[in-house]
């Protein structure tokens, strides 16, 4: 950011020296000491300019300070974005282990669900073959009227 258009430090001493050494002329320009009206227009005129150095001076100290201030709340609202960023990164970090737990959990379920249906094909092959040998007793049994 620059600062041309404010007066700089350099500028607002030259116009304090200027405001003093014209109000050492207003005193020493008493019209006895034989200075002409020219001279007091003169005196005047760098008092004048004077004063306007220093109103600028401490506009632009204003302006300087308003800045500062502008600039120190950016700097806090920067920082508190940072440190939001941090929590939802850290919360994404701990989203993304919870989903994978969950993932394998998931996985172990569908493991044991289809090992629970093999041990069910198993038992249901096994109620098969307990039903044909019952058909076969009972078929002997038809046949042997004993």
């Amino acid at each position: 950011m620059s600062n041309d258009h404010y007066p700089s430090e350099q500028d607002r001493h030259q116009a304090q020296r200027v405001l003093e050494q014209a109000e050492d002329s207003r005193q020493d320009t008493a019209p006895a000491q034989g200075f002409t009206d020219e001279h007091l227009v003169s005196a005047e005129s760098a008092r004048n300019e004077a004063e306007q150095f220093r109103r600028l001076a401490e506009e632009a100290r204003e302006v300087r300070d308003r800045h500062r201030d502008a600039l120190e709340t950016v700097r806090q609202e920067r920082e508190r974005l940072r440190e939001a960023a941090e929590t939802a990164r850290s919360a994404a970090e701990e989203a993304r282990i919870a989903a994978e737990g969950a993932r394998h959990a998931a996985v172990d379920a569908v493991h044991a669900t289809a090992d629970t249906l093999q041990a069910t094909l198993e038992q249901m092959k096994v109620v098969e073959e307990m039903r044909r040998t019952l058909r076969d007793i009972r078929d002997l049994n038809e046949l042997d009227p004993n």
